[in-house]
């Protein structure tokens, strides 16, 4: 790949770059690295790109905004024939989300693990907090949690969750819907997942109840942030039958927005989180999903992952805060923290 000259990335960025590229996809001499980013988050992707190239590949980056214009709804032919002619081996998305895009990002992401086969690093909205807060996690730890957490619930059949601000959910399990760990340790071909990492997910076989939710995924965060009025979902047989909001134009636009295709309004994802490193919403759900706690997706449930027989063009992540979570009738979690049997003998832990 032509290495073209860009200016030098913050200083700040490069540690979590680091970890990102070593750490976390164990990038050497010998890689190709590809870089997908945006004018708004070119800084980050020029860190992992000075990074990649100090591990000793050859690396490239790319900005989408020369591909057409934005939002993508589908793969742009000239990124999709620049990933062929690269050959990569391992890939970062370190961009912004804009309306619509998901339905470019999920089969772009599909294609690069299941079809090309590359380590990748998807960085959805990444910016500077999280390049120093999440990025910097020890990520031999929260492997470790993440591991031990899918561990205790791979066998449940039943999860309930419950918060203060009125979420209370239940979740049933069935054995042909497999638990997904993300760990952020991808070093093998055909594996990787979101940075900053650190949750583990399934797609549930029924939920019900009310979920009351402090940050909303997709373009929702970004816009968002944390929520200044709480959006409140209400569930039966695995789909939105009400939301609630005091802000009345947030509310419409998620109605409209779990409306725009058949299973948008499913429940697809129901996953913990698992990075003892996020500590606080950011409103940047990116990080605010691997917060120890709960996350739920309505769309897209990740068939590929989890063995879901359905999918969807949309996926938006709602997550509920302080969860106390009891899986098959123990506790996992109360309060937001992992009960002491969820990390005993786990070294390193933070303070």
């Amino acid at each position: 790949m032509d290495r073209v000259q860009q200016p030098l990335a913050p200083a700040e960025l490069l540690p979590g770059a680091h970890n990102a590229v070593v750490t976390c996809l164990a990038i050497r001499k010998g890689d190709r690295v590809f870089i997908i980013s945006d004018h708004e988050t070119e800084e980050i992707g020029q860190a992992l790109l000075e990074e990649s190239r100090g591990a000793g590949a050859a690396a490239d980056m790319v900005m989408l905004e020369d591909f057409g214009q934005r939002p993508f709804t589908s793969m742009p032919v000239g990124l999709d024939q620049a990933l062929r002619v690269a050959n990569p081996t391992a890939t970062f998305f370190a961009a912004q989300g804009q309306p619509g895009e998901v339905s470019f990002r999920i089969p772009l992401r599909r294609m690069l693990m299941s079809d090309m086969k590359v380590r990748h690093g998807h960085m959805i909205g990444i910016d500077r907090q999280l390049m120093v807060q999440g990025m910097m996690a020890n990520y031999q730890v929260v492997a470790q949690t993440v591991h031990r957490v899918t561990d205790m619930v791979r066998s449940a059949r039943e999860i309930r969750v419950t918060n203060p601000k009125g979420t209370a959910m239940r979740v049933m399990l069935a054995p042909n819907l497999r638990w997904k760990p993300c760990p952020g340790i991808y070093h093998q071909p055909g594996t990787g997942g979101n940075l900053p990492e650190g949750e583990t997910f399934t797609s549930p076989a029924n939920a019900e109840g009310v979920i009351v939710a402090d940050v909303l995924g997709d373009y929702f965060s970004q816009q968002y942030g944390v929520l200044e009025h709480p959006v409140t979902f209400m569930l039966s047989q695995s789909r939105v039958v009400g939301v609630r909001c005091e802000d009345k134009a947030l509310e419409g636009e998620v109605r409209r927005y779990l409306s725009t295709n058949e299973n948008g309004d499913r429940v697809g994802e129901f996953a913990i989180g698992a990075n003892l490193w996020v500590k606080a919403l950011t409103g940047n759900l990116l990080q605010d999903e691997k917060i120890p706690g709960v996350h739920v997706a309505f769309g897209d449930p990740y068939p590929d992952d989890t063995g879901a027989t359905w999918s969807s063009r949309t996926h938006l992540d709602v997550i509920p805060t302080d969860c106390t979570i009891d899986v098959d009738g123990k506790p996992l979690m109360e309060a937001g923290r992992f009960v002491a049997e969820v990390l005993e003998g786990i070294e390193g832990l933070p303070g």
